[in-house]
């Protein structure tokens, strides 16, 4: 028998007290378990009020009883579920019979998103479908819920198959060239085959602008606040938190480490670092921090530089111009705009996209600046992403459009090597499937599946 035919048992419910626990079991046929377990059948798709006896048939506790056949369940299995009180030693030990019954059937603890797995492996949902699950449960905002929902609900996954659907028809179009060579010399203009393929591609690059959108719903931008010190970092990611999250004083080199905080704009979740002032200094814990400091700048995906608006020529700052990495968005915010005289703006470079005066103590630009951010998501209103998107997914979508443009590249040139104008659609309609699952490794399912709690 395989492992994934061995029925499996978990505790559905996140740990701790609560008023309802579940108890979840799947396998290929649960009648023998369900009549060993309550000396009774149970009729499938309705709630059965039973105690969850013991051994010697001391109650454990009272629920609901619900058992469904398959096809008819979450994971294409038959599926129990044994719904109690949710108290955490009354679930283990429900659970604990649960074993006790199980073991002449060959009942095993289950792995971390196994069930998911299974609802994967039986069809019962595609690979995209199944990480939304994962996605829904870890959702940190109403938009990032709403897209996981609309991800599970197959939006994604129907895009996806519709782009794999042109490029399927292209490709027969071609092999059936291929298999009467006399007809080849006419195929891509008897077809039209460029313009298929530019229709193809303008659909992906659509594809793919809203799967970044997806993307940051759902891992957010990860901005680092950057600067000498006492230039106002601790205090506009405070302002931009709402909270005091960092201390804030006038003693240069406050800051001595990484704070992090996690807000929301339009629902779009944003990882603000705030690090400790880039200088020149002797003091050795200081200078960990700033060693830290260039590391978040290193992996940030968009890099505010505060300067003092009052000071804003000076050589230390075009020090740290020259380190900053020159392919992250970088954004100069020139800081405490309010302690400067009104004439003394015009000092300052004018507002654009990598310019922005601000002032963390009123809150004075705040809102471009958060608009600015939103921007640098790629984030737009108009046009929201209604599911959400994995890094995985963006790089399958990237490395489709490289075989898109090679495919490009062949056409433009002649009918003669139309063999590998045809593997390279292969090779983009293979990336697309790779998205949801119709080809992938099961070094790809472990790592997914392996980082859902068990019980889902």
């Amino acid at each position: 028998m395989s492992i994934t035919t061995y029925p499996i048992a978990a505790i559905a419910t996140a740990p701790g007290r609560g008023g309802i626990g579940i108890v979840r079991i799947s396998g290929p046929d649960l009648s023998g378990f369900v009549h060993a377990f309550f000396s009774q059948p149970l009729r499938p798709r309705h709630a059965h009020f039973l105690p969850f006896n013991d051994a010697h048939g001391q109650a454990i506790d009272e629920g609901i009883a619900l058992y469904f056949k398959a096809p008819h369940s979450y994971t294409g299995e038959d599926v129990l579920e044994l719904q109690g009180h949710g108290g955490t030693a009354v679930l283990r030990r429900v659970l604990a019979r649960c074993f006790e019954v199980g073991a002449a059937f060959g009942l095993r603890h289950a792995a971390p998103g196994e069930f998911t797995q299974r609802a994967f492996l039986n069809d019962r949902m595609d690979l995209a479908q199944a990480e939304a699950v994962a996605d829904l449960i870890n959702a940190s905002s109403e938009a990032a819920a709403k897209g996981a929902m609309a991800s599970l609900s197959g939006a994604f996954s129907n895009q996806i198959n519709a782009l794999a659907d042109r490029i399927i028809h292209l490709r027969m179009l071609v092999e059936a060239t291929l298999d009467f060579p006399e007809e080849e010399i006419d195929f891509l203009e008897k077809y039209q085959a460029a313009e298929q393929l530019q229709s193809i591609h303008d659909e992906l690059q659509s594809l793919r602008r809203h799967a970044k959108q997806g993307q940051v719903m759902r891992d957010g931008l990860h901005v680092v606040l950057a600067g000498q010190p006492n230039v106002g970092k601790s205090s506009l990611l405070n302002a931009l938190a709402g909270d005091e999250i960092a201390i804030v004083t006038d003693i240069a080199g406050t800051t001595r480490d990484r704070v992090t905080q996690l807000i929301h704009i339009d629902g779009v979740p944003i990882h603000i670092v705030d690090t400790a002032g880039l200088r020149e200094t002797e003091d050795t814990v200081e200078n960990i921090g700033i060693q830290r400091s260039w590391q978040e700048i290193a992996k940030a995906n968009v890099i505010l530089h505060l300067i003092d608006a009052r000071h804003p020529n000076d050589d230390s700052d075009q020090t740290i111009i020259s380190r900053l990495p020159q392919h992250t968005p970088t954004i100069r915010v020139y800081n405490k705009c309010d302690l400067l005289e009104t004439s003394h703006l015009d000092l300052l470079p004018k507002e654009n996209d990598s310019h922005l005066r601000i002032s963390a103590h009123t809150g004075q630009g705040l809102e471009t600046l958060r608009q600015r951010l939103l921007h640098l998501a790629g984030w737009s209103p108009n046009t929201e992403s209604p599911w959400l998107a994995r890094e995985r997914h963006l790089h399958a979508l990237d490395r489709c459009d490289e075989h898109l443009q090679l495919a490009r590249f062949h056409a433009q040139h002649d009918d003669q090597i139309l063999d590998l104008f045809a593997e390279e659609l292969r090779l983009a309609h293979t990336e697309l499937c790779e998205i949801t699952g119709t080809f992938t490794s099961d070094d790809l399912l472990g790592e997914i599946f392996s980082s859902f709690c068990i019980g889902k």
